[in-house]
């Protein structure tokens, strides 16, 4: 079996379970669900890995850690996105003179 054909196939399911919690993450109600250091670190992570993996001449590595440094991004814009929404209305809460739920 070619190498690169696992790691194709690592890259597949890595990449379909990282889109799956971004949706999961999106759709939940907390918005503070995921920490904002968690895309923090993988972000910064993944970009290293794309050095590393380009130096080691690994095209399977680069790409795989191209497509994960984009789930990062998009779960942090997505993340960001939610917090302000719920922020914003915490504040027509408090403005209504409503208070915040319970």
């Amino acid at each position: 079996m070619n190498a690169d054909l696992l790691g194709w196939l690592a890259t597949l399911i890595l990449i379909s379970t990282l889109s799956r919690q971004i949706w999961k993450q999106w759709k939940s109600a907390d918005s503070q669900a995921v920490s904002g250091w968690l895309f923090l670190g993988q972000m910064s992570a993944s970009v290293l890995f794309i050095i590393y993996s380009a130096l080691m001449g690994s095209v399977v590595f680069v790409v795989t850690n191209s497509l994960i440094l984009l789930t990062a991004v998009v779960g942090q814009v997505l993340s960001s996105i939610k917090q302000r929404r719920a922020s914003v209305a915490v504040s027509a809460r408090e403005q209504a003179g409503l208070g915040t739920p319970r």
